[in-house]
């Protein structure tokens, strides 16, 4: 028994789109290769895909001009309990 769903096709950008529908169970997310078969007839499956990490340690220091404020530049920072007086209302 084969399960059967019609949908349009629209435009996105400077390509023609499908939406799956959810009825298939194909998780959102899923990288998947589209192999043409023949004519209006292709195949969707399943790639394994690794996961992908952005090494960000070769950017550290590379802004110019910028300096990073000194410690000592911060004020105390109030207490847990503390209000502020514009908020306590005194």
């Amino acid at each position: 028994m084969e399960d059967e769903y019609q949908g349009r096709t629209f435009k996105s950008g400077n390509s023609v789109a499908l939406r799956l529908p959810k009825g298939l169970g194909i998780p959102e997310g899923t990288d998947v290769r589209i192999v043409k078969e023949s004519a209006m007839t292709f195949r969707i499956e399943p790639v394994a895909s690794l996961r992908r990490t952005i090494d960000i340690s070769g950017f550290a220091g590379k802004l110019p001009g910028f300096k990073p404020a000194p410690r000592e530049d911060f004020g105390e920072r109030p207490g847990a309990g503390a209000r502020p007086k514009a908020l306590s209302g005194e």
